[in-house]
C-alpha cells in the first residue's frame, strides 16, 4: 500500500492519504490553514493525483491535527469527520475553549483563530472496530471493503481520545502521536497522561504485528514497528 504524505500546519504534521478504491482517499489529520500560508497546498496535491477525499479521520483532537478542518468542509462540503469521542469536545462550534488550554500553556494562543469554531463530529471512532463500523454508508459503497480492513485502537496518553488506526492486511499502522519514530508523544498538556500512553504502547506491542510499517503524526513515517520495540 503506497499512502501519500503531505506535510502541513504550523507543526509540520504529516497529514496521509490513504487509498480505498481507484482514486477514492481516506484523509487522516488535515492540518493545512491560513496562518502556515498552505490552506490549498493539500488541494493542489490532491488535485495532481487525482484524488478524492471521501472522509476525514483525526487521530486526536490537538490544534496542529485538526486546522485543516475548516478549509476541508468548505471544500467538500460532505465528507463525514471522525474522532473519538473522548476529544470530541476539541472541535465543532465551541472548540476555541478546548483549544486554548493547550495553546497558552505553549504560549502560541496566536493561534487560537485558526481552531476556533471548527466543524464538529460526523460519527465517532470505537475501540476495536473498523472503519467501515464508523463511517457506514456514508462513504459510498465502493469503498467498503477498503474501510473494513482498517481497526480502531483506542491509545489514550497523549490526548484521552488517541487513536491509532491498524490495517493488518496491508501491514500499516497509522499511530498519530501515539508512537513517534524511537519516541512516543508529549504527555504534559490537557488530557496528557504518561502512564496512560505507556499502557497504550504496551498494547500495541500486543496487538499490532512486528513487520507492520509505522505512519506517526509528524517526522519519519514508514519505519517497521519492531524498530521500536
Amino acid at each position: 500500500m503506497k499512502i501519500d504524505v503531505v506535510q502541513t500546519g504550523p507543526l509540520g504534521v504529516n497529514t496521509f492519504l490513504i487509498p480505498l478504491s481507484e482514486n477514492k482517499v481516506l484523509v487522516v489529520d488535515p492540518a493545512n490553514c491560513a496562518f502556515s500560508r498552505d490552506e490549498d497546498d493539500m488541494f493542489d496535491y490532491m488535485e495532481q493525483h487525482s484524488f478524492e477525499p471521501v472522509a476525514i479521520a483525526l487521530t486526536h483532537g490537538h490544534f496542529d491535527h485538526i486546522a485543516g478542518l475548516v478549509p476541508f468542509r468548505k471544500r467538500f462540503p460532505h465528507i463525514p469527520i471522525a474522532i473519538h469521542r473522548n476529544d470530541r469536545k476539541m472541535i465543532g462550534p465551541d472548540s476555541q475553549t478546548e483549544q486554548s488550554r493547550a495553546l497558552l500553556l505553549m504560549g502560541f494562543d496566536v493561534f487560537l483563530p485558526s481552531v476556533s469554531h471548527l466543524p464538529d463530529a460526523d460519527v465517532f471512532f470505537e475501540d476495536g472496530k473498523t472503519l467501515f463500523d464508523t463511517y457506514g454508508e456514508l462513504c459510498g459503497k465502493e469503498v467498503h471493503d477498503a474501510l473494513g480492513q482498517w481497526r480502531v485502537i483506542h491509545t489514550p496518553g497523549h490526548t484521552k481520545g488517541c487513536v491509532c488506526l491498524y490495517n493488518a492486511a496491508q501491514k500499516v499502522l497509522v499511530s498519530g502521536d501515539t508512537m513517534f519514530y524511537h519516541s512516543w508523544g508529549r504527555t504534559d498538556l490537557p488530557g496528557g497522561n504518561e502512564g496512560e500512553i505507556q499502557k497504550s504502547l504496551k498494547k500495541i506491542a500486543e496487538i499490532v504485528e512486528k513487520d507492520v510499517r509505522v505512519y506517526p503524526g509528524h517526522d519519519y513515517a514508514g519505519f517497521e514497528l519492531s524498530q521500536n520495540l
